[in-house]
Parts: structure tokens; C-alpha cells; sequence
């Protein structure tokens, strides 16, 4: 498979909102299907395809197998960066990104309608222009961020945590008046 064919293979199993879901959870704890689907409450069919989705396109690792009431059930894990180039936590795919930015967009809005409203709520949407180094120095920034979050993820209802939602894009943009 070329690389153009992984980079749309991660595409497809991340433009997907329940996708997003099963990625947020996994970061937080390695998950069988059957755990999964009660977390998230679907079928445990559901969660078993969306899983191999993910698997297939190198989102979510196997960790291990369980012996569940006569059964086997296979254990997965989301591991921030795994098999990527580029350096970045989760980088969306740059092939055909309008699926990936409606995936992220129906998320943000599900876990906006989540959001506990006696809180602040803290985050930017800008268009700027920033000298080179400036712009160096806020997606290192933001990349440590989002490394520190994934890196510190909780199994879901861990007591003592606050369940909470990271979501960061960033991109250089062309001039505008470029192939004017």
C-alpha cells in the first residue's frame, strides 16, 4: 500500500464522529468492544467494526487478549502519534481534509452540548498574521499541550477527574491573492 493510500485509509477511519469517540476513550484506557459499547452505549457489534476500522488505518493498537465468559476479547489502545510522520500528537490528514473538519466539527458540537454551563469555557478561533518564529513558538506551544493531555488521560470516570474536551487545529493558510 502506498503512502497516499494510508494517508486516505487514516482519513476515512478518522472522519467519523463515533470514530472520534472510540479514539478520545482509548487515549485514556486500553478498551475490548463489549467496553466500548457500554461506554458509549451502541452494540458491541457497532464498536467491533468501528475498532477494526481504526486498527486497519493504524489508529488503535491491540494490547492484549482477555478470556470473558468462554470467550476471548481482544484489548485496544489509542496511542497518540502512533505510526504518523510529522511529529504531531494526532495531525488530521492534509489529502481531502473537509471530511476530517466535518468529523471535528460534529464532535466539538456533541461535547459543546456536554459542557458544564457554571464553567468557563476557554479556547480562540483566529485568522492572524504572525511573524515565522511567533508562529514556531505557538504550535510548539500547542503541541505540548496536547501531548501533556494525552499523555495524562484517565480511564473514563476515573474518580477524581474532570472529564474535559482538547480540540486544536492548526495550519498555515496561503496569501489569498496567490493564483490571482
Amino acid at each position: 500500500m502506498s503512502l497516499e493510500d494510508d494517508e486516505v485509509q487514516r482519513l476515512r477511519a478518522v472522519a467519523h464522529p463515533l470514530r472520534l469517540q472510540i479514539l478520545s476513550l482509548l487515549t485514556g484506557d486500553e478498551m475490548s468492544a463489549a467496553d466500548i459499547a457500554r461506554e458509549l452505549d451502541i452494540t458491541q457489534a457497532n464498536a467491533s467494526y468501528h475498532v477494526r476500522v481504526l486498527a486497519r488505518a493504524g489508529q488503535v493498537v491491540e494490547t492484549g487478549v482477555e478470556n470473558v465468559r468462554g470467550g476471548r476479547a481482544k484489548k485496544y489502545r489509542h496511542l497518540p502519534g502512533h505510526g504518523e510522520s510529522g511529529g504531531g500528537v494526532d495531525p488530521p490528514p492534509t489529502e481531502e481534509p473537509a471530511l476530517v473538519v466535518e468529523a471535528y466539527a460534529a464532535e466539538l458540537r456533541r461535547r459543546f452540548s456536554l459542557r458544564r454551563p457554571e464553567r468557563p469555557v476557554d479556547g480562540t478561533d483566529a485568522e492572524l498574521w504572525l511573524e515565522p518564529e511567533v508562529w514556531e513558538q505557538v504550535v510548539e506551544l500547542v503541541h505540548q499541550a496536547s501531548l501533556l493531555a494525552h499523555t495524562s488521560a484517565q480511564p473514563a470516570h476515573t474518580p477524581g477527574t474532570l472529564r474535559s474536551s482538547f480540540t486544536s487545529v492548526l495550519f498555515e493558510m496561503r496569501d489569498g491573492r496567490e493564483g490571482r
